[in-house]
């Protein structure tokens, strides 16, 4: 059966028309008064009978039960609108849907539906129940149904980034990703940005993911519904139609895929069922539009995946909103489930990397709504007329109330924190990094919580603290941020539990609008000199008061040991894959590091970590400010140079540099027999970086960081440069699929 042929653009015959204001408005009042209401995400909704007047205006008989939509003015826009006008989307399709609800009149700011009489499938099959097999078969024909709306019908205008093709999949899935990029994270931006950062979800997710859409085949495209989930289908009384749609303001038009996508998602289907209604649409459609079905089974996955990937932000939107009524307990505890959920289903698709655990959830969302609501200031007024709570705090009495920042400040710097905007957020592999300004303040302050649960398998030493005071005490000239304040907050009912953080001074940009910028593809030639100078002003500092026990001899082998128990404590399945690639087991390592000596040199205090996002450009003769100071530790000098080059971009006549001014710069006992010794600690980064990176390879651990995505990329190389430098022959390897995986070659060709 052909779709109508009204010209696609076109208005059609009209069946509704605009109701008088002045009768409109008493028809609406009437609606509120004495229908009866059902509230959804974006519309209130009431039925109710017509009155005589409106009867008369729309030829109807009075006492005849309608719907009255409302658009919700305090909805947020958390969906894809494909068109604003519901009621063209009915006219067009009147003709294949003949029970679907008819507008019969629009006003301002409502319209009046025909009344769709029967049960919503909701109340008679809750989320997660599973469906009956005649009502799958009828929900796959209603989707071939729907199918049957081609560009013959009377629709409006498809948006300006839609394909010109008509049977381009992978152009109409780009144009939904952008679409939901557009459409809902934009617009809340700027009231949730911040919210979404701290979650670990960056502003470029949507637009990352509309760039990897793959090819797919081609399938024409015809009338989607977009939100057929169980509210959506009534169930009718007499059984004839069993279902009818309603709510049709999300529909589109495109790859008929999509619909089936969104419907098996929203739907929440038992798992065992989702295979059965696959199989029911493609049986459904392969008799309305044969061409709909190419592909299908393998491309349904994609849609799935987007479907996922943009839920995550109504999601988390809407959960966060729901503490706004209630900020107890209970509902801290099911927003924080709702959101782990929807970041856990989106992780992939959007290529989130770890997702936060429950607990970080919590005090995350619990922040963002203490300072959402409107708290009283220290010495100021309430904002939005309504008090809430400060942020309780206990501090840490290691480091003592700093003038610039007193005690009674640092209550509000937490409040602010669940406030900043995206741009002020900052997630790291092992840190959340929020920037804020306190009133009475004059700089800004960052506020550095430790990532709950992160597993980190390079180990720390030293405390963060206790490097940054050492420093700040100091006469060194070194760039480094200050320790203004240190303790533990809470988060809902839950009171000191362990949600520690620190507070530094922030050592980016003063300008709102600028990020930090990091040298990401290697040091300028002044900058190199500003990093050799700070280097060997640390030789300033007095690290007894980190490291009471540093000083001894053996540097390196004691270097060794760490990079051996590293080794030794790997994932299981990170070390059978180091085995397959060639890498030595920790015995192994151990015998062929011991071969190597270097001299000993007067220790210093070094930053331990010096990757280029670790070093902040800055407009002054430093040239660079250190931060991050985690991996601190007691050692050789020469190690935190040689490490710097092994982690940042470094052309040949900038290593020659920074060596010729690091030899010029430090003390002699801190740098003789360099020359001889530097490329033994090339060599053992090398070996680390070959462990490091492939760990992050099996278990997916910070793959998002920056500097984690660059080294991943950089694997095949790595390895090389490893099994070569550790003089051993590369193995010939039993699963070629496994090693091209991974970006190597098979055994037979060599590794890359």
């Amino acid at each position: 059966m052909g779709a109508p042929s009204v010209p696609h653009g076109t208005t059609g015959g009209r069946a509704d028309r605009s109701l008088p204001p002045a009768v409109g408005k008493a028809f609406l009042e009437h609606a509120v008064a004495h229908g009866r209401p059902s509230s959804g995400f974006h519309h209130q909704n009431y039925v109710v009978e017509l009155t005589e007047p409106v009867a008369r205006l729309l030829r109807r008989e009075p006492g005849v039960p309608v719907t009255v939509r409302m658009r919700r003015a305090d909805a947020l826009p958390v969906v894809i609108r494909t068109w604003e006008n519901e009621a063209a989307i009915l006219r067009a399709v009147k003709g294949v849907l003949p029970n679907a609800p008819e507008c019969l009149a629009e006003g301002d700011g409502f319209a009046i539906h025909s009344y769709v009489d029967g049960v919503p499938l909701s109340s008679v099959c809750g989320d997660g129940k599973p469906v009956d097999a005649l009502l799958i078969r009828a929900l796959a024909g209603l989707l071939a149904e729907t199918a049957r709306v081609r560009s013959g019908a009377a629709l409006p205008p498809l948006p300006a980034l839609w394909p010109r093709n008509y049977t381009d999949s992978q152009g109409f899935l780009r144009a939904l990703v952008r679409m939901a990029d557009q459409q809902i994270r934009e617009p809340n931006w700027s009231a949730f940005g911040g919210l979404f950062a701290a979650l670990g979800i960056p502003e470029d997710a949507l637009i990352r993911l509309a760039a990897r859409v793959p090819a797919m085949a081609r399938r024409p495209y015809s009338l989607l519904h977009a939100d057929l989930h169980r509210d959506n289908l009534i169930m009718s009384y007499g059984g004839d139609p069993p279902l009818i749609c309603v709510d049709w303001e999300l529909a589109s038009y495109g790859d008929p895929l999509h619909d089936l996508a969104t419907h098996l998602v929203r739907m929440r289907y038992p798992s065992h069922q989702e295979d059965e209604v696959v199989a029911a649409w493609m049986w459904a459609m392969q008799a309305v539009r044969p061409a709909a079905v190419n592909g299908a089974a393998k491309d349904l996955r994609h849609y799935v995946a987007f479907e996922r990937a943009q839920s995550v932000y109504p999601e988390v939107m809407r959960a966060a909103q729901s503490l706004r009524e209630s900020l107890d307990q209970k509902s801290l505890d099911e927003a924080t489930a709702r959101v782990q959920s929807a970041l856990e289903a989106a992780a992939e698709p959007l290529r989130l990397g770890d997702v936060p655990r429950e607990r970080e959830i919590e005090g995350i969302l619990f922040r963002w709504q203490a300072s959402a609501s409107g708290a009283v200031w220290r010495g100021g007024a309430a904002r939005g007329g309504r008090v809430a709570p400060a942020i309780g705090w206990k501090r840490d009495r290691r480091v003592p109330e700093h003038p610039d920042l007193p005690h009674s400040a640092v209550g509000d710097a937490l409040l602010l924190e669940g406030a900043a905007p995206a741009d002020r957020v900052f997630k790291g592999t092992a840190h959340l990094n929020t920037v804020v300004r306190v009133p009475g303040t004059a700089f800004p302050v960052v506020v550095r919580r430790r990532v709950a649960d992160v597993r980190r398998i390079e180990r720390s030493f030293l405390s963060e603290h206790a490097v940054l005071r050492a420093i700040e005490r100091s006469p060194a000239k070194v760039a480094a941020p200050r320790i203004l304040a240190l303790g533990e907050s809470y988060s809902g009912s839950r009171t000191y539990s362990g949600d520690r953080f620190a507070i530094h001074t922030y050592e980016g940009p003063r300008d709102p609008g600028r990020k930090p910028d990091h040298p990401v593809n290697g040091l300028l030639p002044h900058e190199a000199d500003g990093l050799v100078d700070q280097l060997a002003a640390l030789t300033e500092v007095d690290y007894g008061q980190v490291d009471p026990v540093a000083g001894r001899l053996g540097f390196y082998g004691w270097l060794s040991d760490q990079l051996v128990a590293l080794v030794r404590g790997l994932p299981q399945e990170s070390q059978q894959l180091a085995r397959f690639l060639g890498l030595p087991d920790a015995p192994r390592l151990r015998e062929i590091l011991a071969r190597h000596q270097v001299a000993h040199r007067a220790p210093a205090l070094l930053h331990g970590d010096l990757n280029p996002w670790n070093l902040v450009r800055r407009d002054d003769g430093l040239a660079l400010t250190l931060i991050d100071w985690e991996m601190a530790l007691v050692g050789d000098p020469l190690y935190d140079l040689v490490r710097h080059m092994h982690l940042t971009p470094t052309r040949p006549e900038i290593r020659d540099r920074l060596f010729r001014r690091w030899e010029r710069r430090l003390p002699p006992e801190h740098t003789w027999n360099w020359r001889e010794d530097w490329r033994v600690y090339r060599w053992i980064e090398i070996v680390r970086s070959a462990y490091v990176d492939l760990d992050r390879l099996v278990t997916g651990a910070s793959r998002e960081a920056p500097n984690v995505r660059r080294a991943l990329d950089s694997y095949a190389m790595t390895l090389a440069a490893a099994t070569a430098s550790l003089g051993l022959m590369t193995p010939a390897r039993s699963n070629p699929y496994l090693a091209r995986a991974l970006g190597l070659r098979s055994g037979a060709e060599g590794t890359a």
